[in-house]
């Protein structure tokens, strides 16, 4: 076994309570690291099937003419990124009024004349899906002879960019402090393990060692540590998943649509690994070697 891998398994043996606690808290800080993601992943997720369902409706005013409606279709779709738009008579709407009232049909029963206006439901591409370009595409539309009113879940929009840039802000703060946090964890560690070992460092140092020799067996701790961590997380997600996520997603019907990205949880480990040795380099770089 090469001596400072040995020397550093040694060493993680010797000083275990410590290491212990340090693979705790790092698991702990991967942990959190992890669900925040996931949480803006599958934010994200949502975000993205928004355009899918939303949509912009504009009424026509009544009488207007067969060649007069295609007009307004044409300016319609020239009038931004607009990805389709759907053509609902009169008729047709009064129809499907009805078919969404087929309990309590007697509420349009007894009308005389059909009060509803022909309407567009305008779909937007991807990337118009955004408040102010959904405002501003509504207020161009409005300005259109012969469309009467427009509508579109304006407060509902603004409540989802409002939720999505929040927690981006909230998750990226959470995330960056975590990782700090973590790297932190392992500088400590690797430092206090340091100075333990001062006087048997003095003897390497004074049979000629070199910095790079001294300092392996703490960067294999510090990466042992960090490693061990990330594993330690993985498996309490995936404890987490099989013992409480996969019953309410069998229960409730809400949690099926949210996504349980296990290729990110797959790199806990990896990542764990990384900060592990970040945290150790970054103690050693600080560290004066006389």
């Amino acid at each position: 076994m090469p001596y400072p891998l040995k020397i550093a398994l040694q060493s993680l043996w010797r000083e275990k309570w410590i290491n212990l606690l340090s693979m705790l808290t790092i698991a702990m800080g991967l942990l959190v690291i992890s669900l925040v993601f996931s949480s803006l992943y599958n934010v994200g997720l949502f975000t993205r099937t928004l355009p899918e369902k939303f949509f912009i409706v504009a009424y026509l005013k009544d009488g207007l003419a067969e060649n007069e409606i295609q007009k307004i279709v044409a300016s319609i779709k020239a009038s931004g990124p607009v990805e389709k738009v759907t053509y609902i008579s009169k008729d047709e709407a009064l129809r499907e009024l009805k078919q969404s009232l087929k309990d309590a049909e007697y509420i349009v029963g007894g009308l005389d004349e059909n009060p509803l206006n022909t309407l567009f439901p305008v779909s937007l591409k991807r990337e118009a899906v955004g408040p102010e370009k959904v405002k501003e595409l509504a207020g161009s539309l409005r300005k259109m002879n012969g469309i009467d009113d427009v509508q579109y879940g304006e407060k509902f929009l603004l409540s989802i960019d409002s939720v999505r840039t929040g927690m981006e802000t909230i998750g990226l703060i959470l995330m960056t402090v975590m990782i700090s946090g973590v790297i932190f964890i392992c500088y400590s560690t690797v430092k206090i393990l340091f100075y333990r070992r001062k006087e048997e460092i003095e003897t390497l140092k004074l049979l000629g060692a070199t910095k790079t020799f001294i300092r392996t067996p703490f960067v294999i701790e510090g990466s042992v540590i960090g490693m061990a961590g990330g594993i330690l997380s993985f498996a309490i997600a995936l404890a987490f998943y099989f013992s409480v996520f996969s019953k309410l997603s069998a229960t409730v019907p809400l949690m099926k649509t949210v996504v349980f990205p296990f290729d990110m949880f797959l790199l806990l480990p990896a990542v764990g690994l990384f900060l592990g040795v970040t945290g150790s380099l970054i103690a050693l770089g600080r560290i004066r070697f006389e």
